[in-house]
């Protein structure tokens, strides 16, 4: 089956960074365009960034300039560097495939169990 794994998740203090992986097994890859989403205590699910089998990316407006999107098909791992990271990008982060290249969390096929991304001020 399925699984998408995220790990990388901790504290850090503002203003710092951190590397988010997720490893995917039980389907192609490369087929997938794959996407990252947050959600905070008592707030919706958030896109974050996404990025499609060639290497194309689209960002949030929050995160932009900020966070970068990366793959490697040859591992099956998808990355997300947090730089200068503020209070307010706290939140447990999910990666997450889909079929289509979208930052509509409902077009994503397949959901890892998520890592907590906690920041001090």
């Amino acid at each position: 089956q399925v699984q998408l794994v995220e790990s990388g998740g901790g504290l850090v203090q503002a203003g710092g960074s951190l590397r988010l992986s997720c490893a995917a097994s039980g389907l192609t890859f490369g087929a997938y365009a794959m996407g990252w989403f947050r959600q905070a205590p008592g707030k919706e699910r958030e896109f974050v960034g996404n990025i499609n089998w060639r290497g194309g990316v689209t960002y949030a407006d929050s995160v932009k300039g900020r966070f970068t999107v990366s793959r490697d098909n040859a591992k099956n791992t998808v990355y997300l560097q947090m730089n200068s990271l503020k209070p307010e990008d706290a939140a447990v982060y999910y990666c997450a495939a889909a079929l289509k290249f979208s930052d509509d969390p409902t077009k994503y096929n397949y959901w890892g169990q998520g890592t907590l991304v906690t920041v001090s001020s």
